[in-house]
């Protein structure tokens, strides 16, 4: 043993998830094509700005509706589409999404939904006169981003890699761009890194009074290409697109702003460095005034630009460094004066929310504290106060609070322990609270903007009951010690536990920057399939090591440089402890995960190839080198720059410490880690003469579905856990 480990005293005591009055079993059956446990949520929950109503789409079959609901009573108002009733050219239109104009007049029916990459998703798109019923078709082709401008007139959409936008009343339709081409030039959409990893989608915004649409502009015709075989006849297809791996070249981003009313776009200045990032883009108060995120490729320095629209000049009014990397996300908000903002930063080490004037120049942190604000929920600008969720009471929870935005008069709103994600609605009248507990099924509660409950949307009573029916395991939380700090974990012991036996374990993790897995949410990862596996006499473990989130800076970024080490150190001093207790089989310990989970699982049965006895890995970087730029240098720097911080823990690289039992799996048109990762893996092992199993899904992507995809992979799993540990 290396280490001396031990064990903390547990959070709570230990938590029934629900007491154990049944002796079902757990089947595959009941999680892969039964649906038996069923979580149901609030689907299509859409609130109006009148703030006393909300929209959903309704099924009756292949009768769809989309109805108004009063939030605070839940009855039925009115409906505004019946497709049934409003058809077009005789046929009935089968609505996957919709969206307003601003006064709530229109409407954009989102239908017959493509995927481009994993968030971009192709429309046919109708726009419907609610008032008049009359419906017309936005274009005969699929589209991306399709948008109301400001005044409900005009409708900016995507297509072929050009931003257009069509005249309602009219019908005239204006081509802004011309030069879009495939893995060239692309406009208004991002490319494939921007997309995954500074997680938007839509790369264009109408400015508020909709005489301007600014845009971004790619230029990826120098970005390396990767093909991926899909395997649809009797030759594969080759699909090629642009993938910048680390230390590559990326797309050449412009940003133009283009006056409707001129019909003239211009450049905004950003700088004569083309080796950047603009993750966001934002129009402030003023709607000539655009605000553009610049950021270095080394990702830790931060500036925004106020672009004036007519000129494209621009000047910073922020700036910040961080000594690893700063995160994007899109919680500043420009308040009314015209010269503040509200921002998140890490400055305190925490992640806290700040008031900036540019004008005098004045930094004051809102929510000092060592605590991480998990997010900006809304701004309300008329009370001057903000509503937040934070980590203050535990980083495993989550409560919502509200402060004035001078950093006075904070109230926590959501008291209860637990988890509540919420959702703004009606002007942050009301709020959706998803709340649960580790051992607590979720309710979505309607509440103001006192805390106070207005009504139960959802309770998932059904699925507390059927629970009932049968045998699960404990689950609690407690604290184990890492190989440098104490770290929360939440433990599932077989149903029927007896100390005075042993029993193997299963481990679980994730372990990527800024993640968390031990949290008291319903359901925690893998929940159900990990109680079936404990139904089989396994206990399970997760422990969330150096690195993931919610627990301040330093433990967060204490992994910059060297991805994989002190995350599979924390894993295998978890490990060795776990081996220590007198009712655990150390010889039987095992770890998987999937994609960064994967990466782990399949780092610690190589470096800890004396605890493992066996690990999965699913869809697995196996060397950061063959991961993209923006996610890997953020944490990595460069090949170039980090050789050893790349390979020392790259499982490629260890392939010779093999001694357990390994599988590998993989989706052939994993388009985000891609299917070369395993295949390399696969040569060093061989390479190595190491015996290993591996199990590979054709044509499938990173989430490894679609049909019986799942089951069978989840099944491949439960045998090759029941039969080598």
């Amino acid at each position: 043993m290396r280490t001396t480990f031990w064990l903390l005293i547990a959070l709570f005591s230990s938590q029934m998830v629900l007491a154990q009055n049944g002796d079902k079993q757990i089947t595959l059956d009941d999680l892969m094509k039964n649906n038996t446990f069923k979580i149901k949520d609030v689907p299509g929950f859409n609130a109006m700005k009148d703030g006393r109503n909300y929209t959903q789409i309704d099924r009756d079959g292949k009768h769809l509706y989309i109805r108004v609901y009063n939030l605070e009573t839940g009855k039925q108002e009115r409906t505004l589409f019946d497709n049934s009733v409003q058809l077009f050219g005789g046929n009935d239109i089968n609505v996957d999404a919709y969206t307003f104009s601003k006064d709530e007049q229109k409407m954009l029916l989102l239908t017959e939904s493509q995927n481009i990459y994993r968030h971009s998703i192709l429309h046919i798109v109708y726009v419907f006169d609610i008032a008049s019923g009359k419906i017309n078709l936005l274009d005969k082709e699929k589209v991306l981003h399709a948008t109301f401008s400001p005044d409900g007139k005009k409708v900016a959409f995507v297509k072929n890699n050009n931003l257009y936008y069509k005249d309602i009343q009219t019908g005239v339709v204006t081509q802004v761009t011309t030069d879009g081409q495939k893995n060239k030039i692309i406009n208004g959409n991002c490319d494939w890194v921007y997309e995954e990893e500074f997680s938007f989608t839509r790369a264009f915004d109408w400015s508020a009074d909709g005489r301007y649409i600014a845009y971004y502009r790619f230029d990826e015709s120098l970005v390396p290409e990767y093909t991926i075989a899909k395997y649809t006849g009797l030759y594969p297809e080759q699909y090629t697109y642009k993938y910048p791996k680390a230390g590559e070249r990326n797309s050449v981003v412009q940003i133009k702003i283009y006056d409707v009313q001129k019909k003239k776009t211009i450049k905004a200045d950003i700088g004569k460095e083309t080796d950047q990032y603009i993750p966001r883009i934002k129009w402030t108060n003023n709607p000539a005034q655009l605000c553009i995120y610049r950021m270095n490729r080394l990702q830790n320095k931060l500036e925004l630009l106020l672009a004036d629209a007519a000129s494209g000049s621009t000047h910073a009014i922020y700036s910040e460094h961080n000594k690893y990397y700063i995160s994007i996300d899109d919680e500043i908000t420009f308040l009314p004066d015209g010269h503040s903002l509200i921002i998140r930063s890490e400055r305190s080490g925490y992640n806290q929310l700040y008031s900036w004037d540019w004008q005098s120049e004045l930094l004051s942190n809102l929510t000092p504290g060592k605590y991480d604000v998990d997010a900006l929920i809304g701004i309300d600008k008329d009370r001057k106060v903000l509503y937040f969720t934070s980590t203050e009471s535990s980083p495993l929870e989550r409560k919502l609070y509200v402060i004035d935005w001078y950093g006075r008069n904070k109230k926590c709103l959501t008291p209860e322990t637990g988890m509540h994600n919420i959702i703004p609605c009606g002007g942050n009248s009301f709020f959706l609270d998803r709340y649960s507990r580790i051992d607590k099924v979720p309710v979505y509660n309607l509440i103001n903007a006192k805390g106070e409950t207005i009504r139960t949307l959802e309770d998932n009573k059904e699925l507390a009951e059927k629970m009932k029916e049968y045998a699960f395991g404990d689950i609690h939380f407690t604290k184990i010690k890492g190989a440098n700090d104490t770290l929360y974990a939440w433990i599932i012991r077989p149903p029927n536990f007896n100390k005075k036996n042993q029993y193997p374990v299963l481990m679980y993790q994730y372990s990527g920057p800024g993640s968390q897995q031990v949290n008291d949410n319903f359901p925690v990862g893998n929940f159900f399939w990990h109680e079936m596996l404990a139904q089989k006499g396994y206990i399970i473990v997760c422990v969330d090591g150096t690195g993931t989130g919610l627990r301040g800076e330093e433990f967060r970024k204490k992994t910059y440089l060297q991805l994989g080490r002190y995350e599979s150190e924390d894993q295998i001093a978890a490990a060795e402890y776990l081996g220590e207790l007198p009712y655990v089989d150390k010889k039987r310990i095992g770890i998987w995960g999937w994609s960064y989970g994967g990466f782990m699982s399949a780092t610690c049965i190589l470096k800890g190839n004396d605890v493992f006895k066996a690990a999965i890995a699913v869809a697995p970087v196996t060397n950061w080198r063959y991961y993209d730029n923006i996610y890997t240098e953020r944490y990595m720097r460069t090949p170039k720059e980090n050789p050893e911080g790349y390979d020392n823990n790259a499982p490629e690289k260890m392939a010779a410490n093999l001694k357990g039992k390994f599988l590998l799996i993989h989706g052939t048109a994993d388009d985000n880690v891609h299917f070369q990762n395993s295949l390399m893996l696969t040569n060093s092992l061989i390479n190595a003469n190491k015996e290993f199993e591996s199990e590979y899904y054709p044509d499938k992507a990173h989430g490894i579905s679609g049909g019986i995809t799942r089951y069978q992979l989840y099944n491949r799993m439960t045998e090759f856990i029941l039969k080598n540990l």
